[in-house]
């Protein structure tokens, strides 16, 4: 790629720096320096012309007046090489930063969102590799590569006339995936500050803590977010698990101390006041932990600078296609797209293929059921160890078909989202998160309820829970680090090129074999449904948060270890919280509170009770939707309690207002 001895590192080593001889200049007396550090690698297609080439580095590294991205760019080895490395300027860096609405600390010590035109007021502003995060540099050349396009239709140079035509507004790097000339395009691993960082994250003996500041100025605000709820609510696993062992083991709260002949019931569960605590308990800790975490995730925000992004009209996302034309909202020339064609593809094509794949899932419910019948006949009839034991796998072979059918339909409903065409990045993520929140909750959610609910059986269903929670978690582990490890280790491992006489830039081309990052859709996933089997079902099953407990403490190490060692880095945008997941947590803490009532009011040892006590079907079924009520309002009178904010955040909120009002002013001025 480059000379070994062109390479040095500033600092204390972990910067990987170029020298300026190869790279391209960009025309701003304040951006001119000595070495510049490399951010994203483009891979190119391996018989991409040399013409094309020099046409995308021109476009990269042209003036923003010109319509280029104002960025840098090094050509790899030569003009043939199938790579391009882009850098940022510091102009770049800084007039981004103020687009995005970070907040960076001013002189005084405060934190403002970031102004250009004030910009020496700032801290650190002349030192980038101080002022920005690695994550938050590279963010700002993928920010600056999905905005680039030309003013008016031109052919790409070293491209066949029929399938080179480049439209005027048309997204120029999503052009050229289409048509297989740009392969990929990720940030750069600097290696000596990943092996810091995994030092202290997953190497480290201790089960607890999180370098979170150092996750985020690595791999930015959406990794961090995620960690940081996964650390947090780990954490607050810990209270219903010891909760759950008191219920199940101490004499009186479960199956330990009860009389001989009432252990051999059907239903071994807790006693009727273990199930109430244990249902009340759950619906409040849902709460409660939802709105500490809110208050956590705006004090992070305000750490990390992203507590006054900018809320603006978005341009149009990269994959966004239509026809050229006027947008009466920008008056900018656009791909244009009907709303009416996207509600046309929603209405005729998305729906009945999610109406499709949930039937699937009812298919799959009564197969599980035909399964059961038949091995129950089975075991009645013979009576031996072996039929024992296949009375789990029905139950077994259904598990494995959700996660195969999940897997499946994430692929699905993106691609559904994509050709639904979305112009907004944040219409894009909200439409695929709905797709999938609804089968996730269908998928895996309306066995266990209609086991509960409409089958009213107990133990089967604590049985269906226990089986869950322990095959689900093994394949979960299993796919998601023993595979690509494997992999990793026997066919593509991003080590095995390396060359001793140019260990760095081996380390660049390296990075190119591995596999980009699947995202945090999948996890955010996993997350959701063990939540909602700890808030919903857990009064039947209180060794739920054990199990989930125990998956946790060993996932925190096994993602680290995933996302820094396995797959490319992923581009992270700043954010300011989960979004809508955080959301879709809340939702499945209001449906718990049905969900633990009818449970209770479903258990045969509660309906014992009831009619020891002298209470008809019809009062208890009365009593339970008071009680009912009654906690839904106690988890409202919870949240408004509970700010969102600790007041110091909304006095700082309240600062960086005001600042950024009389900044605006002064530059008015």
């Amino acid at each position: 790629m480059t000379s070994a001895g062109e390479l040095q590192h500033k600092g204390s080593g972990q910067v990987m720096a170029l020298k300026t001889d190869s790279w391209t200049q960009v025309s701003c007396p304040c951006c001119h320096i000595d070495q510049v550090e490399p951010l994203v690698l483009i891979q190119l297609a391996p018989k991409v012309k040399p013409a094309t080439k020099k046409w995308i580095i021109s476009r990269i590294e042209a003036p923003e007046t010109d319509g280029g991205a104002q960025l840098l760019a090094h050509p790899g080895e030569d003009s043939n090489g199938d790579v391009i490395l882009v850098a940022a300027p510091r102009c770049t860096l800084l007039r981004i930063t103020e687009d995005l609405g970070l907040c960076k600390p001013y002189q005084d010590g405060s934190m403002a969102a970031f102004s250009y035109h004030d910009r020496s007021s700032f801290k650190n502003v002349d030192d980038m590799q101080t002022f920005l995060t690695a994550a938050e540099r590279q963010y700002v050349v993928k920010y600056e590569l999905d905005s680039l396009n030309v003013e008016k239709d031109q052919h790409i140079p070293g491209m066949p006339l029929s399938k080179g035509l480049l439209l005027a507004r048309e997204s120029i790097f999503q052009k050229l995936k289409k048509m297989g000339v740009v392969l990929s395009v990720f940030p750069l691993h600097a290696q000596r500050s990943l092996d810091d960082l995994a030092k202290s994250w997953y190497s480290k003996k201790q089960l607890w803590g999180q370098p979170l500041d150092s996750i985020n100025a690595y791999f930015g605000g959406t990794v961090a977010f995620y960690f940081s709820f996964l650390d947090f609510y780990t954490w607050a696993l810990v209270l219903p698990a010891f909760l759950g062992l008191v219920l199940t083991f101490v004499p009186g709260g479960g199956p330990v101390g009860r009389a001989e002949e009432e252990q051999k019931e059907e239903d071994e569960g807790p006693s009727v006041r273990g199930l109430m605590v244990q249902a009340v308990f759950s619906m409040l800790w849902s709460t409660v932990v939802m709105e500490l975490w809110k208050r956590r995730s705006s004090a992070l925000s305000y750490h990390w600078g992203t507590l006054h992004l900018t809320e603006r009209f978005a341009e149009p996302r990269p994959g966004y296609h239509g026809t050229m034309g006027y947008s009466p909202i920008t008056g900018r020339l656009e791909p244009l797209f009907p709303e009416w064609k996207r509600k046309l593809r929603i209405g005729l094509v998305s729906v009945p293929v999610v109406g499709l794949f949930l039937g699937m899932v009812v298919l799959g419910i009564a197969g599980f059921y035909s399964g059961e019948a038949f091995v129950q006949d089975l075991h009645a009839n013979h009576d031996s160890m072996l039929t024992a034991g296949l009375l789990y796998v029905p139950s077994l072979v259904h598990i494995l078909c959700v996660n195969v059918l999940g897997t499946v339909y994430s692929k699905v409903a993106l691609l559904l989202t994509e050709w639904e065409n979305h112009r907004e990045e944040s219409a894009f993520q909200n439409h695929h998160t709905a797709k999938a929140l609804l089968f996730t909750f269908f998928n895996y959610f309306a066995i266990l309820f209609h086991i509960a609910f409409f089958k009213q059986d107990l133990p089967l269903l604590r049985k269906r829970l226990s089986s869950l929670l322990i095959v689900t978690q093994l394949i979960n582990q299993c796919t998601e680090v023993l595979v690509p490890l494997l992999v990793d280790r026997f066919f593509s491992g991003s080590d095995k090129k390396l060359h001793k006489d140019d260990p760095e830039v081996d380390h660049v081309r390296a990075q190119t074999s591995l596999p980009p990052f699947p995202g945090l859709f999948s996890e955010y996933i996993e997350l959701l449904v063990q939540y909602g089997y700890l808030s919903l079902f857990s009064c039947v099953y209180p060794l739920t948060a054990i199990f989930l407990l125990i998956n946790n403490v060993t996932e925190i190490r096994t993602d680290a270890f995933k996302i820094c060692r396995l797959f490319q880095k992923p581009f992270s945008a700043p954010v300011a919280s989960m979004g809508v997941w955080q959301a879709a947590f809340e939702i499945l803490g209001f449906v718990s509170v049905v969900s633990n009532c009818w449970l209770l009011l479903l258990s045969p040892r509660v309906k014992q009770f009831c009619q020891e006590g002298g209470f008809s079907s019809r009062n208890a079924l009365l009593f339970a939707i008071l009680i009912e009520h009654i906690l839904i309002l106690i988890k409202m009178i919870l949240s408004i309690v509970i700010p969102d904010e600790p007041d110091w955040i909304r006095k700082k909120r309240d600062e960086i207002e005001l600042h950024s009002l009389q900044a605006l002013s002064q530059q008015k001025l």
